[in-house]
């Protein structure tokens, strides 16, 4: 089967497929939520954003953490929902514009605030 035939999840960099990479970060993500929560700062998941829109239409869902250096998010199928032990809301906060490039800054800024603590 050639790689414009195969299922995207499939697709591999040699080592790991971006299935494998994605089911990492969402368990990664959700162990994450526990220690952000533990540290005070505000973590929910709902089913619909900030306007009220089912997250892509339904079947879907939003993570939204509140960090000190800023807002991440991230969204999951609803059969991960869970996963996530965190408050649930009828609406997401409302999103900052952050792309996936600064939600990893400012993870990383924060894991790194919190090394020098």
């Amino acid at each position: 089967m050639s790689t414009t035939e195969q299922h995207t999840g499939q697709i591999s960099d040699g080592y790991h497929t971006f299935d494998e990479l994605y089911r990492y970060r969402m368990i990664y993500h959700a162990w994450a939520i526990k220690a952000w929560q533990q540290a005070g700062w505000p973590v929910v998941k709902s089913h619909r954003h900030h306007d009220g829109e089912l997250c892509f239409g339904g079947g879907w869902f939003i993570v939204s953490a509140q960090l000190p250096s800023g807002q991440v998010s991230n969204h999951y199928e609803n059969k991960y929902w869970d996963l996530f032990d965190c408050p649930a809301v009828e609406r997401a906060p409302e999103w900052d514009g952050h792309t996936p490039n600064v939600a990893a800054d400012r993870i990383e800024e924060t894991l790194r605030h919190r090394e020098s603590s």
